[in-house]
Parts: C-alpha cells; sequence; structure tokens
C-alpha cells in the first residue's frame, strides 16, 4: 500500500494521516466547504474537494469519495468512524472498484450492521445477549407487548445504527408511543432506515467493550477491554482501561465471547464488541462496532499497539504476528466536545478563540482544533480526545486533573468542567458509576470558565485579560468591559435579541436556543401548554433537544414547523 485516501475530517482524519505517513504512505485528504482551512487538510499530502458543507453533499457523497479515489490514484480507503465507516454499500462499492477497503468486509458490516443479524449471530456463537426479540417491530402495540412481557424499563433501539442514536428508553407503558416514535424518527434521519427492535433495559449497568483484532489468516486477538460508563443521553464522555469494575476471570471470559461474536460474521481488522454488565458481573452482548472506536487511543496507552497502524498491515494483506498483549498500567480518555455543561450540556457551535493543549508525562492529545477554528453545527462537535496514562487508576485520575487543568479553551463552552467534576465525585474514584450515574448524580450549577456576568440586556462588551502583581504574586485577572465607541462617538449595542420589539418585552417567548433544524413540532397554534411541556424538538450536531415552554398558558403564535433551520434567539412560538 502506497497510497491511502481517507474518506473522513476532523481529529481521526489527523489521527490515520499521522500513521499513515510514519509508515511511509502518501496520504490523500477529503473536505468540504466548510473544511478548506483545517487542520487534516494542511498534514495530508494532497487533499480534494468533495462539496459542501452538508455531509450528505460532501463526505457522505459515495459516488464523489470514489471519483476522487479513482482520480487520485489511491490504492486503498479508510473510512474513519462515522459518516461511511459501517455502509456495507460503499465497503462493496471500494472492493468491487479494485481499491482496498482498510476495515472488515461489506458481509461483516452486514452481519453486524444490523443490530438484530448481529445477536442472532452472537445468539449462534454461544454468546449471552439481553433479553429481547430478533425481529423488527412495526407498531406502538407491539412494544407495549414486549414491555409487558419483559417487564419495563425497555429499550426501543434502531436495527442499523449505533452511538446512542435511535435509542429511547420506555419507563412505563404510557412512555411507549413517544419512545417509539422518536427511536424511529432518529434511526431514520441518522442510518437512512427507521427499523427498530426492543430489548429489556438493564438498569444500573455498566458499558464495557472488547477490542479486537483479525487478519486475513484466521487470526484473532483480544487487545483488553475499556469501560465507557461515563456517559450521559448514551453519548459516552469518559472512557477507560481496564474497566475497574471487571476481575481477571471476568476479563477473560469477555475476551473470549467478543473473539467468538467476531468469528461468527468472519470478521477482519479491527472491531469493538459491547457489553453490558450487570450489578451482578454478568455480561451481555450488545453490539459489534465494525471500525476503530473513538476511544480507541486508550487502548494504545496501556498496550503499545499502534491500532491504525495494524489496520492497514491488515488491510494490505499481513499476519497478526502478536499472540498476546500484556496491558501495563491505567488510560483515561476524555472527550472534549462543544457542549456547556451549565446549560443542560448544549451543543456550542462557534469559533475557538484560544486552543492551548496540555502536555508532559503519559499526556496524549488527538484533536483537529487550532485558535481561529470553527466548530460548525453540520458536524459532530468532538474537538479533541485527552488521554491520559498512569501506573495505575489513582495515578491516571490525578494526571487527568491535571491535564485538564492545563487545558485551555476559548469562545466556545466544552465539557472539561464535568470531566473535572466526575474525577472529583466519590462514585466515580470508588468505581461504583453505571451507565445512567452521570444523568442520576452529577449536576453542575452556575456558569462556566468563559461566561460573563450579568450586563445591561443592549450593551456590547469585551472580555480582557491582564496580569497584575500584589505582594510579589502573580496574578491572572479577567474582566468584561464595554466595547469601546464606534466611529463617529456611538455606542456599539448588542442587536436586539428576537425580531420584533413586542417580543422583546412580553412574557412567554420561546426562542431557539442554538442553532439547528425542528425535526418535530409538539404543539399547534392555540393550545393549551402547562409550564415545562414540550414545544419542539431541535436537532443541532448530532443531537436532539427538546425545548419547552417555561410557563403555562395558551400558544398564540407558533412559528416553526418540522424541517425549518431556526438560529440562535429565534422566536419559535409565543405563550400566554
Amino acid at each position: 500500500m502506497k497510497s491511502l485516501l481517507i474518506a473522513n475530517r476532523g481529529e481521526i482524519a489527523v489521527r490515520v494521516i499521522r500513521t499513515a505517513r510514519d509508515m511511509g504512505i502518501r496520504t490523500i485528504a477529503l473536505y468540504s466547504e466548510l473544511d478548506r482551512d483545517a487542520l487534516h487538510i494542511d498534514l495530508a499530502d494532497e487533499a480534494w474537494n468533495v462539496g459542501a458543507a452538508p455531509a450528505a453533499e460532501s463526505y457522505l457523497n459515495q459516488e464523489k469519495v470514489l471519483q476522487v479515489a479513482h482520480e487520485s490514484g489511491a490504492e486503498a480507503i479508510h473510512p474513519g468512524y462515522g459518516f461511511l465507516s459501517e455502509n456495507a454499500e460503499f465497503a462493496g462499492a471500494v472492493e468491487e472498484a479494485g481499491i482496498i477497503w482498510v476495515g472488515p468486509p461489506a458481509s461483516a458490516i452486514q452481519g453486524m450492521g444490523d443490530k438484530i443479524t448481529s445477536r442472532r449471530n452472537a445468539e449462534g456463537a454461544g454468546v449471552p445477549t439481553v433479553p429481547g426479540i430478533t425481529e423488527p417491530v412495526k407498531s406502538v402495540d407491539e412494544v407495549t407487548a414486549l414491555g409487558e412481557e419483559f417487564g419495563y424499563p425497555v429499550a426501543i433501539k434502531a436495527a442499523h445504527g449505533g452511538g446512542g442514536k435511535g435509542l429511547r428508553v420506555a419507563r412505563e407503558g404510557d412512555d411507549v408511543a413517544d419512545a417509539f416514535e422518536g427511536a424511529r424518527r432518529e434511526a431514520d434521519a441518522y442510518f437512512g432506515n427507521p427499523e427498530v427492535y426492543v430489548e429489556k433495559y438493564l438498569e444500573r449497568s455498566r458499558h464495557v467493550e472488547a477490542q479486537i483484532l483479525f487478519d486475513n489468516h484466521g487470526n484473532g486477538l483480544f487487545l483488553g477491554e475499556r469501560d465507557c460508563s461515563v456517559q450521559r443521553r448514551h453519548q459516552k464522555l469518559i472512557e477507560e482501561t481496564p474497566s475497574p469494575g471487571l476481575s481477571a476471570k471476568q476479563r477473560k471470559a469477555l475476551g473470549r465471547a467478543a473473539l467468538a461474536a467476531a468469528r461468527s460474521c468472519e470478521y477482519v481488522n479491527a472491531g469493538t464488541v459491547e457489553f453490558l454488565v450487570d450489578p451482578k458481573g454478568d455480561f451481555f452482548f450488545l453490539e459489534m462496532n465494525t471500525r476503530l472506536q473513538v476511544e480507541h487511543t486508550i487502548t494504545e496507552m496501556v498496550t503499545g499497539v499502534d491500532l491504525v497502524e495494524w489496520q492497514l498491515r491488515i488491510a494490505s494483506g499481513d499476519e497478526l504476528d502478536i499472540e498476546e498483549v500484556e496491558p501495563r498500567g491505567h488510560s483515561i480518555e476524555f472527550r472534549i466536545n462543544a457542549e456547556d455543561p451549565f446549560s443542560n450540556y448544549l451543543p456550542t457551535p462557534g469559533q475557538v478563540v484560544e486552543w492551548q493543549e496540555p502536555a508532559g508525562p503519559g499526556v496524549r492529545v488527538d484533536s483537529w482544533v487550532r485558535p481561529g477554528t470553527r466548530v460548525s453545527q453540520y458536524y459532530d462537535n468532538l474537538m479533541a480526545k485527552l488521554i491520559v496514562w498512569g501506573v495505575d487508576r489513582e495515578t491516571a485520575i490525578n494526571r487527568g486533573k491535571r491535564a485538564l487543568g492545563e487545558f485551555k479553551v476559548r469562545g466556545v463552552s466544552t465539557t472539561i468542567p464535568a470531566h473535572l467534576a466526575v474525577l472529583d465525585h466519590e462514585d466515580f474514584i470508588e468505581g461504583r458509576h453505571h451507565t445512567k450515574w452521570m444523568e442520576d448524580s452529577l449536576h453542575l450549577t452556575g456558569s462556566g470558565p468563559d461566561s460573563a456576568p450579568a450586563v445591561a440586556e443592549d450593551e456590547a462588551t469585551t472580555k480582557r485579560d491582564l496580569t497584575v502583581e500584589i505582594g510579589g504574586r502573580r496574578f491572572a485577572v479577567s474582566y468584561w468591559a464595554p466595547e469601546p465607541p464606534a466611529p463617529g462617538g456611538q455606542t456599539r449595542r448588542r442587536p436586539p435579541k428576537f425580531s420584533d420589539s413586542e417580543a422583546v418585552s412580553s412574557d412567554g417567548v420561546i426562542s431557539a436556543p442554538m442553532q439547528g433544524t425542528i425535526v418535530k413540532v409538539h404543539v399547534t397554534a392555540g393550545e393549551q401548554v402547562n409550564a415545562g411541556d414540550p414545544i419542539c424538538v431541535l436537532e443541532a450536531m448530532k443531537m436532539e433537544n427538546e425545548v419547552t415552554t417555561p410557563n403555562g398558558g395558551d400558544v398564540v403564535d407558533l412559528r416553526v414547523e418540522p424541517g425549518d433551520a431556526v438560529t440562535p434567539g429565534q422566536v419559535i412560538a409565543i405563550v400566554r
């Protein structure tokens, strides 16, 4: 393999490019109109434009990606994760075009990408699975019947997706209709197929996954597990290895089960088999991700194995010559997302003003951001991954605190304060956390470090930083001051929050908290609502956010419908 096209963007594109260049492989990058100045473009040997900002018109445009592969002379394609990485149709098209696909064969993606088929494969291989069904459900009545059979709560899940997308939990019969509809809608939006299935929802479970490698010669390798139980809305935020909740005996059993599940679909290349571990220590097959995982980095830190290198070597036909790995120490990964943990983790697209990454012993940062980078609402909000290593878990936690404290970001809010709060919590320190722990037990209050104090609504301010010395000690001080007068002596004013003066001065105005797309409207004009009732669902940066009304009354004005694009502060409805 002498040339490689990376069919992705962001930090994973940067990650793959770096290893490929270490191996002497010519790297070919793709970019959308929005990513013209992205870091992965600068690092690659050459770069090709694949279309407009929306992913469907660029990174998901299979025909265009294959066209660039042919025109650039790429011998292989690495899909990263997300986008086309688990698209069996695209993998097959790459193979048919005579291009090396850096990943499992299309048949394995098909077999494990369909969550129903993957359950059947796992069961056939003797791997324990979560109680559930292996057929798609087509109605609310079917789900209700299954809820009564298995006992609530039940999970309604996308049959052709993962990563928490297209997943809703019904805790009782009254929840089924909304959960069924929401799961189908999100499954169709993200994976192009609305099929869903049902399984028992395991309370207080841990999410533990196994990293495996298989070559084309029948050799398989288990590289240890990762605990991904710190998550919110089924989205992982912190991952660590080894799992603090597994014994050596459980670890070996988990590894054997993962290898058996992979063999059931004749798997090749890197993959991850995910399990739920209940409070008794029993584990159940959840799904298989037929690609590299975001959190592959912590496995690399404790094993010394470059997983991207082995992906490329296996795709080139090399035989896996590692018989067993002995993980050393403990590693933790923190996902630095553009979200505001003080505002219910709302996505915060915008321009990064300051970006200073931590460094030092046992610290690694995988990112695509630099000062001036704009985080867009069109793509995932993952800005960077901070990975730390220590000789034991306590050392890794302390190193994580130090590195998070060194990480400086201004311009957009990030999840760093949430990570620090997790590391200080006794439940995490003692390893008592589970997949719902963060939502149930960790609640941040106050405001982030980059939030300005309250000022007059129409007065524009600028954050200023300076250094002072008091009694010989140095202090960094930040303050907000009015912007200087505009030319001609006129004071600059903030633009009105809403589009008309009546909306500004009236109570009951419900505005968009961020830029995004309306995917569902719960109410109609004239309808009576109570405080806290949902008005609509707003999708931004691959996340659905429910917009609610702070007060009860009548919906006297409704200004959006499904499919509408909205901007921050735009009026959605007025309730009086």
